[in-house]
């Protein structure tokens, strides 16, 4: 797509403000949930309404965390054109203006509220506290949270331990309604491999983030361990979703099916650290979230086949 010639406040603006290929992040955890739920039920317990919703819901808090941070990190200067190594921003570049941004904020903030109050129906009131979370730690993440290295943390508990958990609660029948350790495991690993998208994202702003004061766990740990966490974790990652696997009840062969992620790992890797700086690290961004979706089909299919 090209952005030279954006029309300011258009339909193309706005695309590109959500940000369409971070959506993998936020559907790759209720893919996995789903595939759990079906294993568990089959065709007849599977109810499709609540397992609509919850992707619904991932997504446009997906953009709407998207709006919060293009808005929020343009009024802070963070997005400086001349200095900002990752790709460009909506209200930076003019794509999208700041007013125009708050309401789009409080649009996608109300769609996602009025998508995810009907799952109060099959998961009961308590779905209230965490929607409610999930707003407030939107906001959060960018004003505050990133600012204290606290990222990470929150990557594996909205994109791994909330979603894989309560998609699956939601879904399964009344009286199936238990979170057991596979699930949980199988949460950990989503998270933990949604986790590499920002340690390569946060391995390239290093040094931006932390002249602008952004301590990063990149910034905290340094380039050297940094390189290591990122492998590190894909590699766990993947580990959780083989016992997650395993617990379920799978033969060796399907339990394994999550380790062939690793080795598309292991290469974007050994390119990362090969690079180091500078606006080519984004090419480790692209194969990152393409492995995250191979990682989500093959953890689907070692719980479903």
């Amino acid at each position: 797509m090209n952005n030279q010639n954006i029309i300011t406040n258009s339909f193309k603006a706005w695309i590109l403000a959500a940000r369409p290929k971070t959506l993998t992040g936020a559907a790759l955890p209720v893919i996995v949930a789903l595939a759990l739920v079906f294993n568990k039920t089959g065709v007849t317990g599977f109810n499709i309404i609540p397992a609509a919703l919850c992707f619904l819901f991932a997504i446009i808090m997906q953009i709407d965390a998207n709006f919060i941070n293009d808005y929020f990190d343009c009024i802070k200067g963070n997005d400086d054109s001349e200095t900002r190594l990752g790709p460009k921003r909506a209200c930076s570049e003019g794509w999208i203006t700041l007013n125009a941004m708050k309401y789009g904020i409080i649009a996608t903030t109300l769609i996602a509220c009025v998508i995810g109050l009907p799952l109060i129906l099959y998961g009961g009131i308590e779905m209230l506290l965490i929607g409610f979370i999930c707003v407030v730690c939107c906001f959060l993440y960018t004003t505050m949270l990133s600012y204290l290295g606290l990222g990470d943390v929150l990557v594996i508990v909205f994109f791994g331990i909330i979603p894989v958990c309560i998609t699956y609660y939601v879904v399964v029948p009344f009286i199936q309604k238990d979170i057991q350790l596979n699930v949980f495991a199988a949460s950990i690993g989503c998270g933990l491999v949604i986790d590499t998208l920002l340690i390569i994202n946060n391995y390239r702003d290093r040094d931006n983030d932390k002249h602008d004061g952004k301590i990063t766990l990149i910034v905290r740990v340094g380039e050297k361990i940094g390189e290591r966490l990122y492998f590190f974790i894909g590699f766990m990652g993947a580990i959780a979703m083989c016992f997650a696997a395993y617990i379920t009840g799978k033969n060796l062969i399907l339990t394994a099916l999550p380790l062939l992620y690793v080795p598309m790992h292991y290469l974007a890797y050994r390119k990362m650290i090969r690079i180091k700086h500078g606006k080519e690290l984004n090419s480790i961004l692209g194969q990152t979230s393409r492995n995250m979706l191979i990682f989500c089909a093959l953890s689907a299919l070692s719980i479903l086949l």
